[in-house]
């Protein structure tokens, strides 16, 4: 445990509840809660749904007491520990709970740390982004421990960037266990997980949780929801709109069901072929890009093995395997910040890199880690899809700025124009990557996880619009652990196992 806990918790000193009444938060000018009464109690397991810019995010803070709420003189905070005292200030119970967002990732993956596990995990006593000072032989012992819990027990000396998606995220699970918190806030916690390591993190969780360890998971998908829950809340528009407890009364079946597919009218038809074809068949003369002899190595390791592919235009591919596969690296490849190892050949339709980024629409979780601590704007953020830039070098034109700011209407994003990255939420910034790649026309579309982050109603527009882009002509490639995010026109299917040549399919 932390040195500057454990005395507190030999002392039985223990979070016991959260009581949060009639609290409003204002940010940047409008208000990301109004009136939340929230009470969070030992042992109670919450699922809290709602979209993108609800206050999801706000509310983890202001129960942790990151951000302070807005006098009204009528809000109340207050944390009753287990003795029976009852704090009004958040500074010892912060210390009692601990906070998971796939932030926290993206920064490690940003600044390439070459932390090992272990250290990783050490941070958790202090709640720092490095370690402070060496692990004394009790935190050793701890961080041995809730390793094993995770599942990653001799993974101790790995370096944190070596291992796949899914296990980072039980790293940094591990990391938020290592002082034995109260109350642990999951936000967005699934993001990015293909359903093998959702179902691992979720185990994961069940075996560090204690019986009186409270936790939050906030979702967009009702499909996140885990065994063992206590209560499901939606909050919309900072406010609380419902709370279900689930262990009285009749369940609302709406409150855990999975979401339908959104309802999209096709626009395209597949002929004899399969291929997506809009007024006309397409019969390219020269395909959009062809790899031969192709493996891709990063950090001295073979991730894909020696292989041979050609996309045409038309064609729409799913990329499918586990988390480490290589489904990202194989996207950065075709995106251009990977190349083949020596021996292998890459041609594109436009051979020079700048021109063929310019035609690529791009999204993913490496481009949002990228933008995540700017200081760029919204406005910015759209606005660099021009260029396929990070950031602007040049200010776009007025032609340009009025495309920019017909996108934001577009996704909702104008009031949040001004709004530098590092203060969105992780759905309102992938929302503006979204923007930013349809700022203007794109020819191919390279999507990796795309959807992660945004609630049902904005991954019904993306979809609207996607599927719009593919009537002109686009093409698509796309990495999801959603079967039911991916279009029917896709029917071309790559699966990719790490370190071995990527297998061909159809849906």
């Amino acid at each position: 445990m932390a040195r500057g806990v454990s005395r507190a918790v030999r002392a039985g000193r223990r979070l016991e509840r959260i009581e949060v009444r009639n609290a409003s938060v204002r940010l940047d000018g409008h208000w990301a809660l109004r009136d939340i009464s929230i009470d969070i109690r030992a042992g109670e397991r919450w699922l809290l749904l709602g979209p993108i810019g609800a206050g999801k995010t706000v509310l983890l803070k202001l129960l942790r007491g990151d951000v302070w709420p807005t006098p009204t003189g009528r809000e109340t905070r207050r944390y009753h520990l287990r003795d029976g005292e009852v704090l009004a200030q958040p500074l010892f119970a912060a210390e009692r709970i601990a906070y998971l967002g796939p932030e926290r990732q993206d920064r490690y993956v940003r600044y390439e740390s070459q932390l090992d596990v272990a250290r990783v995990a050490l941070t958790g006593c202090d709640d720092s982004d490095l370690p402070l000072q060496p692990a004394t032989p009790t935190q050793q012992r701890r961080i041995r421990q809730v390793l094993q819990q995770v599942g990653l027990a001799g993974y101790a000396s790995r370096t944190f960037l070596s291992l796949s998606y899914g296990q980072r995220r039980r790293v940094l699970l591990a990391r938020a266990f290592v002082r034995e918190p109260d109350v642990l806030l999951l936000d967005e916690a699934l993001n990015g997980l293909d359903v093998k390591g959702r179902a691992a993190f979720l185990r994961a969780l069940r075996l560090a949780s204690s019986p009186r360890t409270a936790w939050i998971l906030t979702s967009h998908r009702r499909g996140d929801a885990p065994a063992g829950l206590t209560h499901v809340a939606r909050i919309g528009h900072g406010c609380i709109e419902d709370v279900t407890d689930l262990r009285v009364g009749t369940v609302d079946p709406s409150a855990l069901r999975l979401e339908a597919r959104p309802g999209i009218a096709p626009t395209l038809q597949r002929n004899a072929s399969g291929v997506s074809v809009g007024a006309g068949t397409i019969r390219p003369v020269k395909p959009l890009l062809r790899l031969q002899r192709a493996a891709v190595y990063r950090e001295e390791q073979c991730v894909i093995g020696t292989f041979a592919w050609t996309l045409e235009r038309g064609q729409h591919w799913c990329l499918r395997g586990a988390n480490g596969s290589g489904k990202s690296t194989f996207i950065a490849l075709l995106y251009g910040d990977l190349w083949p190892a020596h021996g292998g050949k890459l041609e594109r339709y436009w051979s020079a890199v700048d021109d063929w980024k310019a035609r690529i629409g791009f999204v993913s979780p490496e481009l949002q880690a990228r933008y995540a601590a700017t200081g760029c704007t919204v406005e910015q953020i759209v606005a660099s899809g021009f260029y396929a830039s990070i950031g602007l070098n040049e200010w776009p034109t007025a032609a340009e700025l009025r495309r920019v700011r017909r996108e934001l209407r577009a996704w909702d994003l104008a009031d949040l124009a001004a709004r530098q990255a590092r203060e969105l939420s992780y759905g309102q910034l992938r929302l503006a990557l979204v923007a930013r790649a349809f700022v203007r026309s794109r020819r191919l579309w390279l999507l990796d996880e795309p959807f992660d982050g945004l609630d049902a109603d904005a991954r019904q527009r993306f979809r609207a619009r996607l599927d719009g882009a593919v009537s002109r002509g686009a093409t698509v490639v796309m990495a999801t652990h959603h079967e039911e995010d991916v279009p029917g026109y896709v029917t071309r299917v790559l699966t990719l196992r790490r370190g071995r040549a990527p297998v061909i399919t159809n849906r």
